[in-house]
């Protein structure tokens, strides 16, 4: 006999329970499924694989999570800023002679008999405390359709009820000989119809999300962080800071009230790590599928997915422009943007951290600071998805906290400052600052900075100790002359010839710029033999010429060769990309005479 199937969207628990009941028929362990897929997760990836399925799972947002329903698939993306730690519940359990489940859940949707422990399995899930993306531009915020869906659901809710209760077979149909539950959304969507475009009663009124009443009862709506529970997971896949979009399935807050007496059960084992998270303010997401995030994901469209050099060319052609543009027509001072804005850590040799490029442009004064500071720093937002600004004055270091700090009365790690992504960028504004006292907290800030600016390293405290914590973050820093508390890599004096030369960028533009620097930062990259060769011979010659070279100037040298091939989309560096390398080097150093 077939069994029923159910709705992926609208029910993803009875996927869960029917594949359950499906691998306990066909003879599997029930006490042995722990951290193993019985075909649940399966179902899920191969449904989820067509991009136009997934753009139907609604996106948790502060906007949003009030209309989503309770114990649907819905979607969230943030950045593991804390890690919990383990969760113990009931996995599986005997009801009289039928085998139950209680996974992606938090609480049992039977009730759990009392009898011998061997037909009760406690199983373990990790729980990640994740926050929308720190400093995250307002262009690479994602605004799928999926809010408008939400509503839609929310209004059908109220008017089909009636509907519903005179015709019950409207939300069912039969596929292949098998009962189908469907959705509202989802039966429009099979239909070719898609849930925000369904026709309207003529002379009807549109209702919005925010006419219609919470679906998630208890939720306060104004939510932006979420509890992922993470089931049969290696931990190294996740990482704290690292960016993650979860796939999962929304509890609701009456639903864990309800389960108040099965959660003081399991502390007796265990003390909660959530109680400090009330399920009103943190929503809980039981994570069936997941994957991380990269700038790229982050495009609203991709207007190119091939890498040709006449395009790449072209390209970098505009943006150099336009970077020098908002520098006062400097050229050389864009052409060292862009290879700020093109570098990453490649790799990390002892406590050198490999690739990466920070810059300090000195020759501000108060007032250049606020025509070309301030379209600087626009100019970043609108060209990274992850910007952050820090307006570095004695008083912001006496006061502000960078460093993420180790709450063990609450159990829970504080964010700081410094606590970002992979990939942000960080500019550090030193224009306003003046002389003055740094107390402790101001040493151990400017300490701090210094650290992630020379090592990319955070120290994280932990009040008994502290631990380094590897990042990787663009720094850009602006100050009158060069900076005493952030030694960056180079030093650029700017020389701007005029005040206000940017022009106004169309959309597909900036969407071409972003995808040029989130595709190729991401390319790897070698140097061929010969050119090792020729490279060598030309660090030697250059030392014969001035004994006060180093082995960060030369550092220096190959990491501006690496990032001028870069910018043409070549995979390796060739003689003309170090000349231009060196030849801008030159420049720099003019300039600093």
């Amino acid at each position: 006999m077939v069994g029923p199937q159910y709705d992926l969207l609208a029910n993803p628990l009875g996927v869960v329970r029917s594949t359950f009941d499906t691998a306990i028929s066909s003879g599997s362990d029930p006490t042995s499924l722990n951290g193993r897929d019985w075909g649940a997760i399966d179902l899920f990836r191969h449904f989820l694989s067509d991009q136009s399925q997934l753009s139907q799972v609604p996106l948790l947002t502060p906007a949003t999570i009030k209309y989503v329903k309770p114990n649907t698939l819905v979607r969230f993306r943030g950045m593991i800023q804390d890690m919990l730690g383990n969760e113990f519940y009931v996995g599986t359990f005997k009801d009289g002679s039928v085998w139950r489940t209680n996974k992606f859940t938090d609480f049992a949707q039977y009730p759990i008999p009392a009898g011998s422990s061997v037909d009760t399995q406690i199983w373990e899930r990790r729980l990640l405390y994740c926050v929308p993306i720190p400093g995250l531009s307002p262009w690479a915020e994602y605004t799928p359709d999926t809010v408008a869906d939400v509503s839609m659901d929310c209004t059908s809710d109220q008017r089909e009820k009636r509907r519903r209760g005179d015709d019950e077979s409207s939300d069912m149909h039969v596929e292949n000989d098998e009962v189908v539950e469907v959705s509202p959304n989802s039966k429009r969507m099979r239909e070719g119809e898609h849930p925000s475009l369904a026709p309207q009663p003529q002379g009807a009124v549109p209702e919005t999300a925010s006419s219609c009443t919470s679906l998630v009862p208890g939720l306060n709506g104004n939510s932006s962080s979420c509890i992922v529970k993470i089931y049969d997971t290696p931990e190294s896949e996740l990482r704290l800071n690292d960016i993650f979009e979860f796939v999962g399935i929304l509890t609701s807050d009456l639903e864990l009230q309800d389960d108040c007496e099965d959660r003081d059960l399991l502390n007796g084992l265990s003390e909660d790590p959530l109680h400090h998270f009330p399920p009103n303010k943190v929503p809980r997401l039981h994570c069936l599928i997941h994957r991380k995030l990269s700038t790229l994901d982050f495009l609203q469209k991709t207007p190119i997915i091939e890498l040709k050099p006449d395009l790449v060319k072209g390209i970098r052609e505009s943006l150099l422009k336009y970077l020098s543009a908002v520098l006062g027509n400097d050229d050389v001072a864009a052409h060292f943007m862009l290879l700020h804005l093109l570098s990453k850590v490649q790799a990390r040799v002892d406590a050198i951290a490999v690739g990466k490029f920070s810059v300090n442009f000195t020759c501000f004064n108060k007032e250049s600071a606020s025509i070309f500071g301030k379209q600087l720093n626009l100019a970043v937002k609108n060209l990274v998805p992850f910007t952050h600004c820090i307006p570095l004055t004695v008083e912001y270091l006496n006061t502000a906290s960078l460093a993420p700090k180790k709450n063990y009365d609450k159990n829970r790690l504080e964010t700081g400052v410094l606590q970002l992504a992979e990939g942000s960028h960080l500019i550090v504004d030193e224009t306003k600052l003046e002389a003055g006292t740094l107390n402790s907290v101001g040493v151990e800030n400017a300490s701090l900075l210094k650290n992630l600016m020379e090592n990319q390293k955070v120290d994280y405290d932990f009040k008994y100790y502290k631990m380094e914590m590897a990042t990787d973050v663009q720094l850009l820093v602006l100050s009158e002359g060069k900076s005493n508390i952030l030694p960056a890599d180079v030093i650029v004096p700017i020389r701007p010839s005029a005040t206000n030369c940017s022009e106004a960028v169309s959309a597909e533009t900036l969407e071409a710029w972003r995808w040029y620097l989130g595709t190729v930062r991401q390319l790897p990259h070698c140097m061929e033999s010969g050119m090792e060769k020729m490279v060598e011979s030309d660090l030697v010659d250059a030392i014969q010429a001035d004994r006060s070279l180093s082995i960060q100037d030369f550092s220096r040298w190959l990491t501006m060769g690496r990032l001028m091939s870069l910018s043409y989309g070549e995979t390796s560096m060739s003689l003309e990309h170090w000349q231009m390398a060196r030849e801008l080097e030159r420049l720099r150093r003019e300039r600093l005479k």
